[in-house]
């Protein structure tokens, strides 16, 4: 094997291995939402490259035609009070179904309650229709690569107190 070859793949277990220890940090119904719905999107989205932020509010992968976070189409978004699906510039998104939520001047995201959310015909439009909005598209092969972007120090808890 190719020293190129075997560096990508050390790098890309130690990536999924620092992704995992994020999820970690979530509740096992929270956690087991987001590896489902990645998942699902790492399946729809093969060509697009996960950028991940575990941020003070938020953990966040992101689905980008590249990997500037401006080009990110739409995005998983989980805090302790549950999971979403983010659309980077969801405002612009035709949304004849009003599932889209949020009052921002560019995102807009819609709640997950399990991974089959994401197969409901009207959640299908807006993924199609995100993707197809995108200004730099989806490239037509090979596989997205994972790239950790952002940890921060202090972070809000991922799991709701128990009372």
């Amino acid at each position: 094997m190719k020293t190129s070859k075997r560096i990508a793949l050390q790098a890309d277990a130690t990536g999924e291995r620092q992704l995992a220890g994020f999820i970690e940090k979530f509740d096992s119904k929270n956690a087991a939402l987001i590896r489902s719905v990645r998942k699902v999107l790492r399946k729809r989205l093969s060509t697009a490259n996960e950028l991940v932020y575990d941020n003070y509010n938020f953990f966040v992968i992101g689905y980008c035609s590249t990997e500037r976070p401006s080009d990110c189409i739409l995005s998983i978004a989980a805090g302790a009070n549950g999971v979403g699906l983010s659309f980077y510039h969801g405002a612009t998104l035709p949304d004849p179904h009003k599932l889209l939520l949020g009052s921002g001047s560019q995102n807009r995201f819609i709640r997950i309650e399990s991974a089959a959310t994401l197969s409901r015909p009207e959640v299908e439009e807006l993924i199609a229709a995100a993707i197809q909005q995108a200004e730099a598209p989806l490239p037509e092969s090979g596989r997205g690569k994972l790239v950790i972007r952002s940890i921060s120090k202090k972070q809000r808890p991922r799991r709701k107190d128990s009372e």
